[in-house]
């Protein structure tokens, strides 16, 4: 299937990218994507450190509150496949529009939210905001700003990306601290408003120059799919892994996702064609994303908890606590780069999973009486290794892709990267939820320390993954020309 330009990004041949002049007429488009990146990225770090006050507010248990994280990555990935086709059909400034209101609206009734349920649709409406908010923006960089200047652009727009996490749990921590948790949500107003205002203004209406087929019968059996799958691995956390209805849905999700493969066989406009699959590099490379970033995705939720409810720390201090997080991994993307360079793909990806599996099992260990030292280098060890796995991940993933598969090879990679996230926090919410019904009398500390360790172990098998790779160096630049 003819996919939306805007996928191709990473796997373009470009020529080298001028600097954008000072008086670019492009410049207030730029401003005005990353004002939407900022806004979507800050939303998806600052609810983490928030969430053992929202479980007090609600009525809730602090270790049950998965669903506010796995219900906003489950919509966003659902969402990812249909976004460049809206665009194509609506124009772009109609559906960044869309997506702003969408985000906006759905912040409202976040901070509104009397119940966890409400809570919980609410962020499904955030989702599906956030799902058009980055490629639609992504689509109207492209097709607005010289080819020259292309690569430029992509990069002053990708820094809210690394902004936003390392602002993201401080200031959320202390919102929660200064007035309460609903101020996560209703700081989104005001940016959201601006933003609004701004892409009506700004926002250039581009159409897609030929209409595309959607394959809308493969779209919903993959989308019906990930949502029942996803609902059984939540559901089992309250209901037990045994309980019908959870064995219910995890068929249903397989019957759906083995009815896509049969729908696509053999077609070439699926939506995901399996051609794909041919390419051992991106087979892989899929699999080992998926396994990798369910441990991934279960740390943000289980950091916080951990050191808040285990440790008793305030909201701030927690947030601060994860600042050696990101900056570690700010700094240790361009360290992938070299590293890959001189070992290869799969001597890299094998010792760093080993390592990533094995900090966050490490978190089994952390109590009180550790110096805070100690803490904030064990935080900062696990922030470089999870940045590296995730740039090399990507890369090796569409390295192999030709030019007629990049489109819909990156918008699978995607839409894989947003679901392991979701599953990740449902998997650690059905971890804890086991733990702790069978751990009563320890504490929340001795489920979460479980909960590490099993992370930990679900990471380190997807060194069996990364194994099947075979052994090469990339090119100097195909490192650096694919980023998270």
């Amino acid at each position: 299937m003819p996919a939306p330009p805007w996928q191709r990004v990473r796997l373009m041949s470009l020529p080298p990218s001028s600097p954008l002049p000072a008086a670019d007429p492009h410049k207030p488009l730029l401003w005005l994507v990353s004002l939407a990146i900022f806004m979507q990225m800050l939303d998806s770090t600052i609810v983490n450190t928030a969430l053992p006050a929202m479980a007090r507010s609600l009525g809730e248990s602090p270790l049950q509150m998965q669903s506010v994280v796995f219900s906003y990555a489950l919509a966003v990935a659902s969402f990812i496949p249909a976004s460049g086709w809206i665009a194509d059909r609506v124009g772009t400034r109609r559906t960044f529009v869309a997506a702003i209101v969408l985000f906006t609206l759905g912040s409202l009734a976040c901070a509104l939210s009397p119940t966890l349920h409400w809570l919980v649709a609410a962020r499904v409406l955030q989702g599906i905001g956030g799902a058009l908010l980055l490629p639609v923006g992504r689509l109207a960089v492209m097709r607005s700003v010289p080819r020259e200047q292309f690569l430029s652009a992509m990069s002053f727009i990708a820094i809210p990306a690394l902004v936003g996490p390392l602002l993201g749990p401080t200031l959320g921590g202390w919102l929660v601290q200064a007035a309460s948790w609903h101020w996560i949500f209703l700081i989104n107003l005001p940016i959201g408003v601006a933003g609004l205002f701004a892409a009506l203004r700004i926002m250039p209406d581009h159409y897609g120059q030929e209409r595309h087929h959607f394959d809308l019968a493969g779209y919903l059996m993959l989308a019906f799919g990930m949502i029942a799958l996803s609902l059984a691995l939540d559901g089992a956390s309250g209901f037990g892994s045994a309980h019908a209805l959870v064995l219910l849905l995890a068929v249903i999700g397989i019957a759906a996702l083995a009815g896509y493969w049969l729908h696509a066989a053999g077609r070439s406009d699926a939506l995901f064609p399996l051609t794909l699959f041919r390419v051992t590099s991106f087979r892989i490379g899929i699999l080992g994303n998926l396994f990798s970033r369910i441990g991934s995705g279960a740390m943000p939720l289980l950091i916080p908890l951990l050191l808040q409810v285990g440790l008793g720390m305030s909201p701030m201090a927690a947030g601060m606590m994860m600042v050696p997080v990101a900056l570690a991994g700010m700094a240790a993307k361009r360290l992938a780069v070299t590293l890959v360079e001189r070992f290869g793909y799969r001597r890299i990806l094998m010792i760093n999973t080993v390592c990533v599996g094995l900090a966050m099992a490490s978190f089994m260990f952390v109590s009180g009486r550790q110096p805070l030292a100690l803490q904030l280098l064990q935080l900062a060890l696990f922030g470089a290794f999870n940045s590296m796995q995730f740039t090399v991940m990507n890369t090796v993933t569409l390295r192999d892709l030709d030019a007629g598969q990049a489109s819909s090879g990156n918008s699978l990679l995607s839409m894989v990267m947003m679901l392991a996230t979701g599953f990740g926090a449902a998997t650690a919410g059905s971890l804890l939820s086991t733990f702790g019904a069978h751990l009563t009398g320890h504490g929340a500390s001795a489920a979460l320390h479980a909960t590490f360790v099993c992370v930990g172990v679900i990471t380190l098998s997807s060194t069996l993954v990364f194994w099947q790779l075979p052994e090469n160096r990339p090119h100097p630049r195909a490192v650096e020309e694919v980023v998270e």
